[in-house]
């Protein structure tokens, strides 16, 4: 068996003799040139790994040069497998991807000349005509009539680059550019090698992890508060940065991440190193209806994942990412406790899971067997119809143990939402099926105006607009009768 053979296999084996055994094949590795692509991903993932999860303070040592060093192992070799979007952002690496205005604003800002437009691969560069032929007189002369036009020889004339450009258009028309971005990543910090939250101290693990039978989201929703604080506004905006990084290398965007609210971020403490980086989003961006919260979560400094919650009344729809590096790690006992979090934070008691992140249109989640994930846990199907399959199935891996649910089995049961602490009115509820029927009007008025009693218009809306979206669900987790009504007005047809 190989040194990254034997290295692949400590990941979740602990003790003294683990450490130790960890931490000599590391230091072996680092000595070892690795010239497969392959091997080199599965190294650095199992470095990352373990820097996560470490068994002592050598393993995070060890872990931590040999990821810092990774730069110098990538030339040469085929770029291609580094930039999947399961392993991409690799030191030494680069991406290609269009970004959104926010976040390309936000990249150049801070990794200036790294980030260039990807001539080889746009599709479309005499879009950009429309916007240099404003800039320049005879731009717009072979804008015109001209064919086959090299707008890239017409920025370089113009002195431009990508900043360039990018402080001469709004952020509508820079959408329409659809301009491919490459990043060469090189050493920089926002690398998924060395991007970290700091974090005074390291959680060792010293025993077995957390399995997914041991969790109780019960349990979790009971347990003692969750420590948390207030970021002042220049660490707000540094941890902002690096979360807007750890998601561009992986070809991400949030609506959160994209427009969060610099003065509303909270960092909870989960306990066992993980951390949990929490905001909202300023009025401008906030949604019509439901509250939009957002967060990034990290385990002893490596960001592992994000989640994303809209929530009305006592209801979440809670969207869960860990990303695959992490996914043999402690996850139904992190998701519990991000459940904890949620309720403590919004006052929200149940949860539900929409179709997408369960496998709806979704084959990321078909292979995972993401449907179980949330049954084993304790989620209940939207409907009896889906709920027979289920118990079907469920027979079946009772008396198997080696079954698996077919993918065409699982794309059924993906269909419809799975909720945890009752669904009590939210099975047959739709936000959309709400608006197309209200039609034109604007949200709240049209339904208050169809509600007696409970709430004003005003008191909603200045909820809604406070300074953050918890204020505003509280005010809804106090209206029953307008809970009812919207609840009434967004059932879909059966």
């Amino acid at each position: 068996m190989s040194a990254l053979d034997q290295l692949v296999r400590m990941k979740g084996v602990f003790g003294r003799d683990a450490a130790r055994r960890t931490a000599a094949l590391l230091h072996r590795l680092a000595g070892m040139r690795l010239r497969d692509p392959q091997a080199l991903i599965r190294l650095h993932e199992t470095a990352l790994f373990l820097r996560a999860y470490p068994q002592s303070a050598r393993v995070v040592r060890l872990a931590e040069s040999l990821l810092a060093g990774f730069a110098a192992r990538v030339p040469g070799l085929d770029p291609a497998p580094f930039e999947d979007p399961e392993v991409s952002g690799i030191a030494g690496t680069g991406i290609s991807t269009n970004f959104s205005y926010p976040f390309a604003r936000s990249l150049v800002e801070r990794h200036g000349r790294a980030i260039e437009i990807d001539w080889e691969n746009y599709e479309h560069p005499d879009r950009l005509g429309s916007v240099l032929a404003r800039l320049a007189p005879l731009a717009a002369e072979d804008w015109d009539v001209e064919a086959h036009v090299d707008w890239r020889q017409w920025l370089r004339a113009l002195d431009g680059n990508f900043e360039w450009l990018l402080d001469r258009v709004d952020p509508y028309t820079y959408d329409l550019l659809e301009i491919p971005l490459q990043w060469t990543l090189g050493t920089s910090s926002a690398t998924r090698s060395r991007s970290r939250l700091r974090r005074r101290d390291i959680f060792y693990h010293t025993g077995s992890l957390i399995s997914r039978r041991e969790v109780s989201i019960a349990a979790e929703l009971a347990a003692p508060r969750i420590p948390m604080r207030r970021l002042p506004p220049a660490e707000a905006r540094r941890v902002l940065n690096l979360i807007v990084d750890v998601s561009a290398v992986r070809y991400r965007e949030l609506w959160g991440f994209l427009y969060p609210d610099v003065r509303h971020v909270e960092q909870a403490d989960l306990g066992r190193g993980v951390d949990l980086v929490w905001f909202g989003v300023p009025p401008s961006f906030r949604l019509p209806l439901r509250a939009y919260h957002c967060g990034m979560f990290f385990k002893n400094g490596v960001p592992m994942g994000y989640i994303e919650v809209l929530s009305l009344f006592e209801r979440a729809e809670v969207g869960f990412n860990l990303y695959y590096t992490f996914r043999e790690g402690e996850t139904a006992w992190l998701y519990a406790r991000l459940l904890k979090f949620c309720k403590q934070k919004l006052g929200v008691t149940r949860f539900s899971i929409d179709p997408y992140q369960l496998g709806h249109e979704n084959e990321e989640a078909i292979d995972s067997g993401a449907f179980w994930f949330y049954r084993k846990l304790g989620f209940e199907p939207a409907s009896e119809s889906i709920a027979e399959i289920v118990r079907r199935e469920e027979v079946k891996i009772a008396a198997r143990p080696d079954y698996r649910t077919p993918a065409a089995t699982l794309r059924r049961l993906a269909k419809l939402p799975l909720f945890y602490g009752g669904s009590d009115g939210w099975r047959s509820f739709s936000v959309r099926a709400l608006g197309q029927r209200i039609g034109r009007g604007e949200a709240w008025p049209s339904i208050l105006a169809r509600v007696r009693g409970d709430m004003s218009v005003q008191e909603i809306l200045k909820a809604k607009h406070g300074s953050d979206e918890t204020g505003y669900l509280r005010v809804l987790q106090r209206a029953p009768k307008l809970r009812q009504a919207v609840l009434r007005l967004g059932r879909t047809r059966d």
